[in-house]
């Protein structure tokens, strides 16, 4: 649950890396939410409560998909590869399951080193 509140501190944070413990953390802990909420929201007949959790997360989604991203080595524009169909949700997901960059990039340290530091 770390992992999903550091995200949503670091709200709009589109700087910076995010290691991969980070970015599928959230994506796990997100998705469970959603679920739940979607479950609830049609047991009790209000659907819209999981599209304003959607909504609410949208943009700590994208930073860390783009801080994600930029562990790797690579631009936060590369999550536009999603809208290629069929094989562009592919890639970006080998992207962002591929190991991070182990030295300091143009986007900042290397994460795993700062938090073995702390």
């Amino acid at each position: 649950m770390n992992w999903y509140l550091a995200v949503l501190k670091n709200y709009a944070g589109f700087s910076g890396r995010a290691r991969r413990k980070e970015y599928w953390m959230f994506t796990l802990i997100n998705f469970v939410i959603s679920l739940v909420l979607t479950i609830i929201g049609s047991a009790i007949g209000a659907e819209f409560i999981s599209y304003i959790y959607s909504v609410a997360v949208i943009i700590p989604a994208l930073a860390v998909a783009v801080r994600r991203l930029h562990d790797t080595g690579r631009s936060g524009w590369w999550l536009l590869i999603a809208l290629v169909p069929l094989v562009g949700a592919i890639v970006l997901i080998v992207f962002l399951a591929s190991e991070g960059k182990p030295e300091t990039n143009e986007h900042g340290v290397n994460p795993k080193l700062s938090a073995q530091a702390i």
